[in-house]
């Protein structure tokens, strides 16, 4: 969330909101797991009326989104974080006319792939398990790939877009993806290296090597029925960053390719693949994450800084 002070009353609406301990609390289950009101309520040993109230207040300051489900009584409030960041600019941006630096941000949902290459072993599924027969690359075709929250191959890539809504006169500063990731063996294994490599705008941008298939304690965000089997259960938040200068891994620099080298504003929409070439050293397949699986509650991830 981005706030200067030509935005006055949003920034009163998010200072009244985290002025209170409870709503502070409220947001910090909300890292972990979506939840309805009912189970914040107990979680804060509060009465649910007051979660409730709560609960108003966050969603009016725009910290986190609710949503109507059906519960076997009627209807169910859940509640999920809106933002990782709040930035407020002090500085009226009139009297500071240097500081022009804008934000776009978006999330992509690992199902939503364009185009992929799979082989076994290769499958997705969501909290209650399997969407599709696993190790049948077809079924990668299936509608049902939307609902995903955790998809794996053993090699191949998987290619997304990212719609770019930012002004044609704009000057990219760096681009970022981050993503929640590891290797694939079979069921899992923490000592599994692979190397995974990520393409923007089919500009190779580098490679980092996953050391394993984690499975060894349950993840984070994960359902109660997935975390008793003896599959992957969290991965490892990477980010690929490029800037007028080169790129890195985590701000460590892995390659020379600079920002100005993607062309950005060439196209509607900006292409991420990610995938293990076929002359890797280490094959050893990837998982992707979604929001709801593993440690990490995101999706893949864009971030992009421009003047």
């Amino acid at each position: 969330m981005e706030l200067n002070m030509e935005n006055i009353g949003d920034i009163q609406k998010i200072a009244h909101a985290l002025s209170s301990e409870e709503r502070l609390q409220i947001i910090n289950l909300l890292n972990s797991r979506n939840m309805n009101v009912n189970q914040l309520a107990e979680s804060l040993g509060i009465p649910v009326s007051t979660a409730a109230s709560h609960i108003k207040i966050l969603e009016n300051s725009g910290l986190i989104n609710t949503e109507l489900r059906p519960a076997s009584r009627g209807s169910m409030k859940v509640c999920r974080r809106n933002f990782d960041d709040i930035h407020i600019q002090l500085n009226s941006k009139m009297n500071f006319k240097m500081n022009t630096q804008n934000y776009y941000e978006t999330e992509m949902p690992i199902g939503h792939y364009i185009d992929f290459e799979v082989a076994p072993t290769c499958g997705m599924a969501d909290h209650e398990g399997m969407i599709i027969p696993e190790d049948n690359p077809v079924h990668f075709y299936s509608p049902d790939r939307t609902k995903a929250q955790l998809i794996w191959t053993r090699k191949g890539y998987f290619v997304y877009k990212f719609p770019l809504v930012i002004p044609v006169n704009a000057t990219i500063e760096s681009v970022q993806f981050s993503m929640e990731i590891c290797s694939e063996a079979p069921h899992y294994d923490n000592n599994w290296p692979t190397d995974i490599t990520v393409w923007i705008n089919d500009v190779e941008i580098g490679t980092w090597t996953s050391p394993g298939d984690f499975g060894d304690r349950p993840g984070k965000l994960n359902s109660k029925k997935w975390s008793e089997t003896t599959s992957t259960q969290y991965g490892i938040l990477k980010t690929w960053k490029v800037t007028k200068k080169s790129s890195t891994i985590d701000d460590f620099h892995i390659s020379d390719v600079t920002v100005d080298e993607l062309g950005v504003l060439n196209n509607m929409y900006m292409s991420l693949k990610i995938g293990i070439k076929e002359d890797a050293i280490h094959k050893g397949g990837m998982n992707l994450f979604g929001r709801e699986f593993g440690d990490h509650p995101q999706d893949i991830k864009l971030l992009m800084e421009y003047s």
